[in-house]
């Protein structure tokens, strides 16, 4: 601080700060008139790729142990199979009019023409084994000596009961809806179908005569997936023993369920192994995380090439699950052709696709009955075992004869 006298003996006093003053600001930019817009500043596209697990250094929760995302683009397969099988069985039903057709002997009457049969003729609350044969069930005789082979598309599709439709339904849904999110609608309908189709082959060839849906094969199918999916994918996988015992609990109640009549077991085994080996073919790595990455001209390019890249890794091991794939089919659709019946070569096998007990019978081969009118009643008597039953009414037609005389002879 300094002072200085003037020249009238006034006094100035004059401060000098510790630091420099900053710098005056720039001028304004001129003003831009109105009629002219703004300019809008220039952003780099930006795109979201997806990497496969592995890229990314990550893992995931086993598709089973994983919350199922409410998207309805990413499930609509499942959900179309499932009400079509639910439509093909309430048909089933209708046809099977038990009312009519049993004259009132059925299980839950109050539900009319939907009512069932009782259990003692159906232990899975459900149609006669005259109707499934109508609506397209296997059976040795319409399969091998008539030569019905649209039957191996049409019985993935029938259910034997309530109980296996709600129990068969609930696991496709479990295990496919999964599945569907994981690796798309159209892998997942790819093999749903083809393990159906497979499992109906496989269930021909150990075929009885006696009426044998395989709506099941095609969830052993998904189960078959589900374990090549863990195998391939197992160091990206967490919680795989959870997912493990789900995986075995539901496998092993639905092959408790292929030991009634009328299940075939037989395309469950068939519709596991091919499904087993599809997985190995058309599934691929999960996709998890996104990354962010600049993109310009060949945006699409990038991503196509990153989806391809990942989606057929492991080359050799798709090519040679694809070739016993296909030995296997045509393996089994040679000796369908050729008319064999593998039931000769294997006594045993029976007791794979059924289990006598007291509640039902695992009886094959045709059984012939007696009948006898006297006034109001029907009188039948199986000519294998002696046994009769009396029955209150006299018009029945020639399938349900079949039926009343096989639960006699049975």
């Amino acid at each position: 601080m300094s002072s200085e006298t003037t020249e009238n003996n006034h006094f100035a006093i004059q401060i000098r700060p510790p630091f420099p003053l900053p710098p005056p600001p720039p001028p304004a930019p001129p003003k831009i008139p109105s009629s002219f817009p703004a300019p809008v500043p220039q952003q780099q596209p930006r795109v979201s790729i997806d990497f496969a697990a592995e890229d990314l250094q990550q893992k995931v929760a086993f598709p089973f142990c994983r919350q199922i995302r409410q998207r309805r683009d990413n499930s609509w397969v499942i959900s179309l199979i499932v009400i079509l099988h639910v439509v093909v069985f309430v048909a089933t039903m209708i046809s099977n009019d038990c009312g009519k057709n049993s004259h009132g002997h059925c299980a839950l009457k109050t539900l009319g023409r939907l009512s069932f049969q009782p259990l003692s003729e159906n232990p899975l609350l459900g149609p006669s084994a005259s109707v499934l044969d109508e609506m397209g069930a296997l059976r040795h005789t319409l399969f091998t000596e008539h030569h019905q082979y649209w039957r191996l598309s049409t019985s993935p599709w029938l259910h034997a009961g309530l109980f296996h439709l709600i129990i068969n339904l609930s696991s496709v849904i479990f295990v496919g809806i999964h599945l569907e999110q994981e690796f798309g609608p159209l892998r997942i309908g790819i093999i749903y179908l083809i393990s159906a189709v497979a499992g109906s082959l496989v269930a021909a060839l150990f075929i009885q005569d006696r009426p044998s849906v395989t709506s099941s094969g095609a969830l052993f199918g998904l189960l078959g997936t589900t374990l090549s999916g863990l195998i391939r994918n197992w160091n990206v996988y967490t919680k795989k023993f959870d997912g493990l015992v789900a995986f075995l609990v539901i496998l092993t109640i639905n092959l408790i369920l292929g030991l009634v009549p009328y299940v075939n077991n037989f395309s469950n085994i068939g519709g596991f192994l091919f499904g087993f080996l599809l997985g190995f073919v058309l599934l691929f790595k999960p996709l998890v995380g996104k990354a962010a990455q600049k993109a310009g001209l060949f945006e699409y390019d990038v991503k196509h090439a990153v989806r391809l890249r990942h989606k057929l890794d492991k080359p050799v091991l798709r090519s040679i699950s694809l070739v016993i794939f296909s030995l296997l089919l045509v393996g089994v659709i040679l000796v369908l052709l050729r008319g064999t019946n593998a039931n000769k070569y294997c006594k045993w096998c029976q007791y794979i696709d059924c289990v006598p007990c007291k509640w039902w019978s695992c009886s094959d081969g045709k059984v012939f009955c007696e009948s006898m009118l006297s006034a109001e009643q029907l009188t039948l008597t199986c000519s294998r075992n002696g046994i009769f039953r009396v029955f209150p009414f006299t018009n029945i037609s020639q399938a349900r004869f079949e039926d009343l005389c096989y639960l006699i002879c049975s």
